[in-house]
């Protein structure tokens, strides 16, 4: 291995480490005291909780763990958005389950917390996958109500999306193993099965303290909406469990006697591991964003026994597409290729030279016939990101770049079979879009520790930035020399680089999670074994386009 091979790894297990360390912090929740607190209280933590309803604890992927990271500074942070939620196997039946963590503000709902669940629910509804509740929640976090209560994304969307599921035909069971209070009393009984535990769970409208100031009534809340009023006298749950042990117990017999379920068909064949090294990713992956590499050795590293049949190989080379197999699934890579084959010549103008991670019009034409290709086919998409956008200049202007780049954007907006997006790099402007962003949809969408998303490069935002705000201070007759222009630049960049950060679009879950590099594989083959759940019902059609 080369020198600059061993840079990349040393950088890249460093991003790794960092990564395994906020995780390890983001696990604890609302610290050790409120765990050993809970413990003293006979419950489970929401982890555990999830760890023990699993088949095996090991054999599932989290859904945006770093929500919250970073927010909500003044009201003490909220941690994973005070709620745990995951995809595995409950008795051999592939769920998803949204456990309320009560270590953060008793498991209150901030604004995070509800965009959280909705994702939550908005992954069952889209593949049809049963899921679980295990409530253990004081409700909406009072000091911003404002923020949660009444919008069309906000906490009452929950509700709504009970009752869409319900009519769908999607299991929904819930475990009241805790407080389940206000309006968060209907999710459990808009499911189609709910249990609570004895003695530690409770459902009411409002408790004891509110009933007496609203109606003079004195009664405790154990008699007013504990586990035996509620299994023996409201008739509103339906089972009485006698701790959280025996309320999951509960959940894993009620699930492992459901039916089978109407399948997509998506191809798949014995998984075969990649030939190639995927441990080489690391040494591959550069250091540096702005550094070019060979994008199709990380896609060896990736699928199935290192094979890729690629799509138009010779034609619009700065995207890759073509067929593979991830974990015996098939798959329609979609990737950025940093690493442009093609030579230019001494003479040739920067306007005629072929630029690594840019979308240009014959590339932008390639992805959208490979979409049409892959829809036809009922084949997953995968996209894989280190983009720095469409190409600009009067050449790409003059021929239409803005013409195929709404080809593509409109191919992968009303593509039916489900898409995978994977970003390993750069994820710049509408290079984003065009590849499959959050706007667009996908299945799942993670991250790797080297991701960046925004607008553009840091370096470049900040030249922007910083030359409009040197041009204010001038125009209010302020003197502006090279030293302050840099202490601007400075200050400026440091602001961009920590929004660019992928913990910083993970916490506002505009990614699913970030992942270890080695983990993709794993991620895309859950992903499409829970899109195999849903039957595509839709024809692809493009619509209307300008060809």
């Amino acid at each position: 291995m080369d020198l600059n091979f061993n840079k990349n790894e040393d950088h890249n297990k460093l991003l790794l480490s960092d990564l395994r360390q906020r995780f390890a912090k983001v696990k604890l929740g609302g610290g050790e005291k409120r765990i050993a607190k809970l413990h003293a209280e006979g419950k489970m933590t929401a982890r555990e909780r999830i760890d023990y309803l699993l088949d095996q604890k090991e054999n599932a992927i989290e859904i945006g763990a770093f929500v919250g990271d970073g927010m909500y500074k003044e009201h003490g942070g909220c941690p994973s958005g005070g709620v745990v939620v995951k995809i595995g196997y409950i008795s051999e039946k592939q769920c998803i389950v949204v456990a309320n963590d009560a270590t953060v503000k008793a498991g209150a709902w901030f604004p995070i917390t509800a965009k959280k669940n909705l994702r939550a629910q908005e992954i069952a509804i889209e593949n049809r996958l049963p899921i679980i509740y295990l409530v253990d929640s004081a409700g909406v976090y009072l000091p911003m109500q404002d923020e949660i209560f009444p919008d069309k994304e906000h906490f009452g969307r929950i509700f709504r999306n009970n009752a869409i599921m319900s009519s769908m035909g999607i299991t929904q069971i819930a475990a009241v193993m805790g407080s389940c209070v206000a309006g968060g009393a209907y999710l459990p009984i808009m499911s189609d099965e709910a249990l609570i535990v004895d003695k530690t769970g409770s459902i009411f409208l409002a408790g004891s303290y509110l009933v007496k100031a609203a109606i003079g009534e004195t009664i405790d809340n154990e008699t007013l909406g504990g586990a035996t009023t509620h299994c023996e006298i409201s008739g509103v749950t339906d089972f009485k469990a006698k701790d959280d042990a025996d309320a999951l117990d509960r959940i894993k017999s009620i699930v492992g006697k459901m039916g089978d379920f109407d399948k997509a068909g998506y191809n798949r064949i014995k998984a075969e591991k990649p030939a190639l090294n995927p441990q080489d990713i690391y040494g591959i992956l550069p250091k540096s964003r702005a550094e070019q590499y060979d994008m199709m050795e990380i896609i060896k590293r990736l699928v199935d026994n290192s094979e890729f049949d690629e799509y138009k190989a010779g034609y619009g080379q700065t995207i890759i597409t073509g067929y593979a197999r991830i974990d015996g699934w098939a798959v329609g890579i979609i990737a950025n290729q940093r690493k442009i084959a093609k030579t230019t010549g001494a003479k040739t103008k920067p306007s005629e030279m072929q630029f690594g991670g840019v979308i240009y019009s014959d590339s932008a034409d390639k992805a959208t016939r490979f979409i049409a290709n892959c829809n036809q086919k009922k084949i997953p998409l995968v996209f894989v990101h280190d983009v720095t956008g469409f190409m600009v200049g009067s050449k790409s202007e003059h021929g239409g770049i803005i013409k195929d780049g709404a080809k593509m954007v409109n191919a992968v907006a009303n593509s039916v079979v489900p898409k995978f997006t994977v970003i390993v790099g750069n994820s710049y402007g509408a290079g984003n879009y065009a590849m499959c962003g959050k706007a667009y949809d996908p299945r799942l969408i993670f991250a790797w520790p080297s991701a960046e998303l925004a607008v553009m490069g840091g370096a470049q935002a900040a030249k922007v930035l910083m030359q409009i705000e040197a041009a204010s201070l001038k125009a209010k007759g302020e003197e502006v020399d090279e030293q302050k222009e840099q202490e601007l630049f400075d200050k400026i960049k440091a602001r961009y680089d920590e929004q660019v950060s992928p913990y910083y679009a993970a916490s506002r879950l505009w990614t699913d999670a970030i992942i270890d590099p080695l983990e993709t594989r794993t991620w895309i083959s859950m992903g499409i074994e829970a899109a195999n759940h849903a039957p595509i019902e839709k024809q692809f059609n493009l619509g209307v386009i300008q060809v």
